[in-house]
């Protein structure tokens, strides 16, 4: 789960996503002086380097003083030089989502952008059937997933562009064929008395709550801490001091209450339950990050620069094994490690 792909280019404050198409076509990343500085970094693939190269390099600038705005907290991605044939049927989305989110015309003027997380190469794991494993090797019957919230392995540390339809086109399929045959030959399971009671009194445990937290205030600042100390670039220091926001968040959250006390489409109730289960993700998160003690792919430690395939190259699997309201995340996180598969490809140093 420490394994998040950072986008370069998401909408400065939004996160909203620009295509990389963008740059493909030719379009610049420049800091708050115009500069191009992606030729200090990556001098002969410039803004074309991979998503991970650019989005630290990004970063880097900003954390430098290079930024822009009032704040000095984004880049620009220029496309005025495109000209508005190609930004219009080529790139329509981005001047669509530029103009109506951040009153922005690339036509005729730079657009504020940030690095924003992408994709989750971590999930839900699973064989290439698609089948949820219990650990590292054990199915749970009749269970499976396929998408994003999955993990079959497929991306290693680091997504390929493209490689995300995997996800859901080969075992989307492969889920859907082997529910059908699992449904064929299944036995019902016996069900206890009340199977939905834990489902339902969370529902209405939050629904009928009285409590003074509101969840918007709980959810940036889980976001705002998350974007800050356990992005791009992370370190015990700044996993440390998530670890004990989303702490301090969790016994917040049991003071929460929801302003709409209806039984349908009830959003305040939706956000509520979404928040609780983000404090957990994060937790996972960061726990992980702290203890992949080592760069590689989509996690970049500051203070583990270098990739360390002798202790590290294994997949981070963990479990919920206690109370997550208990102050260490070790009292109720459960690390174990599942050996990757090498085939024909053999583990390199990435250069360019």
């Amino acid at each position: 789960m420490e394994f998040f792909q950072f986008h370069p280019t998401g909408l400065a404050g939004l996160g909203i996503l620009l295509t990389e198409g963008a740059r493909g076509e030719g379009a610049i990343l420049r800091n708050a002086s115009g500069e191009r500085f992606m030729e200090r970094y990556a001098p002969t693939i410039k803004d074309l380097a991979p998503r991970d190269i650019i989005a630290r390099c990004m970063v880097k600038e900003v954390a430098e003083g290079r930024g822009a705005g009032p704040n000095k907290d984004y880049l620009y991605l220029d496309c005025t030089h495109l000209g508005a044939e190609v930004l219009e049927t080529k790139l329509p989305d981005i001047t669509e989502f530029a103009r109506t989110y951040l009153g922005v015309d690339p036509v005729t003027e730079p657009v504020p952008v940030m690095p924003t997380a992408h994709y989750a190469m971590g999930g839900i794991p699973t064989n290439v059937n698609a089948e949820v494993l219990r650990n590292n090797t054990t199915v749970v019957p009749g269970l499976y997933a396929a998408g994003e919230c999955a993990c079959v392995s497929v991306h290693g540390s680091n997504r390929l562009g493209t490689n995300s339809l995997l996800d859901i086109n080969v075992f989307g399929k492969r889920a859907g064929n082997n529910a059908v045959a699992y449904v064929k030959t299944a036995e019902f399971t016996p069900l206890p008395d009340d199977p939905a009671g834990t489902v339902r009194d969370l529902l209405e445990g939050i629904r009928s709550s009285t409590g003074t937290e509101r969840i918007a205030v709980l959810r940036r600042e889980l976001q705002e801490t998350m974007d800050a100390k356990a992005q791009v670039f992370r370190t015990d220091e700044s996993l440390s001091e998530v670890t004990e926001v989303i702490h301090s968040l969790r016994n917040r959250y049991k003071n929460i209450g929801v302003q709409d006390k209806g039984r349908r489409f009830n959003t305040d109730l939706l956000e509520a339950v979404e928040l609780g289960f983000l404090l957990d993700l994060a937790e996972v998160v960061v726990y992980s990050a702290r203890n992949r003690k080592e760069s590689r792919g989509g996690h970049m430690r500051d203070d583990y620069p270098l990739r360390d395939d002798v202790n590290y190259l294994v997949h981070t699997m963990a479990y919920l094994t206690g109370d997550p309201l208990s102050a260490d995340a070790a009292d109720h996180i459960a690390l174990d490690w599942k050996p990757v598969t090498i085939t024909r490809y053999q583990p390199m140093e990435r250069k360019y």
